[in-house]
């Protein structure tokens, strides 16, 4: 926890809390540690779903090349937010609506999920003459073997909803550009501009095996591109940079990432890479802070029930895990009666929804001693965190959003 919101949090009444606080300057200080240690040939796109408000997509402005954005609201809302921003649009299920919005919106690149993607991309193209776009085909590359087996989501390298089996982006290649034999333009290769590949296969890689991967898209891609005899510009790596919640301190290696890409883009000159982290950039940024409301036994186990809980901050039930957190202190209790505190030497900190799913720690040893009006403020919470929690079970009130560092 940083100083400024550290003492943020400890001025804040209990009615103003849960509230998210949010670092920016921590955040535009990785953001730009994060640049520097990269190529200058990898371009950062910034994914957009990890956490979409819009003081965090401004702070990284300075330091990522681009965001991606994966449906029509996104877009609107990262275009209002960061209008002179490059946009990649990806995610499958683009919508007529989507599509045509997008194309208005002038997107940079589009991720192209299927063949009829391409075909509904092409026929809303037609209706504006002379506007030619970029794509890349999101590919669902096999890869090595076990190479995806311990990884939290996997998004290829298996049966998924994503992307285009090898064999159809094969024909989707020929459908861009022709048999190899002509003028180097297909049916679809009037309007849409074959850039090279997307290959987003999983999340929660470390630095090691995130280039393993990356290395295996390039020699795919540079493959594709020989036998159709088109010129490979881009290849989109993809993000799910490792983050570690059960240790906050083992953080991704950017810098033995970065000289992992600069090694691979040796070998392939006048190629651009592109990588698009979310959580990864995001995470460390933004604490869910509250305050302890209640501490009981119950068969001998201790609970402290927070104000909160999971449907503002659903991540540690969705990823299965005890969201990090730190403890401060509250001298003051100003009842006449006893104060409840944790007496077992460890509790499990649990929200206010009537369901045992409300959980954000589990059973941890760092609530020993931990008071009703304490406060405890959950880290890593900067990142699939408030956007993807269910907002309106039992609806209780929504938490404060508070940006230091501006």
């Amino acid at each position: 926890m940083t100083e400024i919101v550290r003492r943020h949090v400890a001025a804040l009444a209990p009615d103003a809390l849960p509230a998210y606080v949010y670092d920016l300057a921590a955040l535009r200080a990785h953001a730009a540690a994060v640049r520097a240690a990269l190529p200058a040939r990898v371009e950062l796109y910034y994914a957009a779903k990890a956490n979409p408000e819009a003081p965090l997509l401004a702070a990284l402005r300075d330091a990522v090349d681009g965001y991606e954005v994966s449906s029509g609201g996104e877009l609107a809302h990262v275009r209002a937010a960061v209008p002179d921003a490059p946009l990649a649009f990806g995610g499958p299920g683009k919508t007529p609506a989507e599509i045509a919005a997008a194309v208005d919106a002038g997107v940079h690149r589009w991720h192209i999920e299927s063949e009829q993607e391409l075909h509904r991309l092409d026929a809303v193209l037609a209706d504006r003459p002379g506007t030619v776009v970029d794509v890349l085909l999101r590919v669902n590359l096999p890869v090595a073997t076990g190479a995806l087996d311990a990884v939290a989501l996997a998004m290829g390298g298996r049966p998924t909803p994503f992307g285009l089996d090898p064999d159809r982006a094969e024909e989707c290649v020929r459908q861009l550009t022709g048999d190899g034999t002509g003028d180097g333009t297909g049916p679809l290769g009037r309007r849409l501009r074959l850039r090279g590949v997307h290959a987003h296969l999983a999340s929660g890689l470390a630095a090691a095996e995130q280039l393993a991967v990356a290395e295996q898209i390039v020699a795919w891609s540079a493959a594709l591109a020989e036998r159709h005899g088109f010129p490979l510009a881009e290849v989109n790596v993809g993000g799910g940079m490792a983050v570690d919640y059960d240790d906050p301190a083992n953080h991704f290696d950017w810098t033995a990432f970065g000289e992992g890409l600069a090694k691979l883009l040796d070998a392939h000159p006048g190629l651009t890479l592109r990588i698009e982290p979310g959580r990864a950039l995001t995470a460390h940024c933004g604490w869910y802070a509250t305050e302890v409301l209640d501490v009981k036994q119950s068969h001998g186990e201790d609970f402290a029930v927070v104000r909160g809980g999971t449907h503002h901050l659903r991540t540690p039930a969705t990823r299965g895990h005890s969201q990090p957190f730190e403890v401060l202190p509250v001298d003051a209790w100003p009842h006449p009666w006893p104060r409840p505190a944790v007496a077992t030497g460890r509790a499990t900190l649990a929200g206010q929804l009537c369901t045992p799913k409300d959980v954000l720690a589990r059973a941890a040893a760092d609530a020993d001693g931990l008071r009703a009006a304490d406060r405890v403020l959950f880290a890593m919470a900067g990142a699939y965190a408030w956007n993807i929690s269910h907002h309106e079970f039992l609806m209780h009130p929504r938490p404060g959003f508070h940006y230091l560092g501006d």
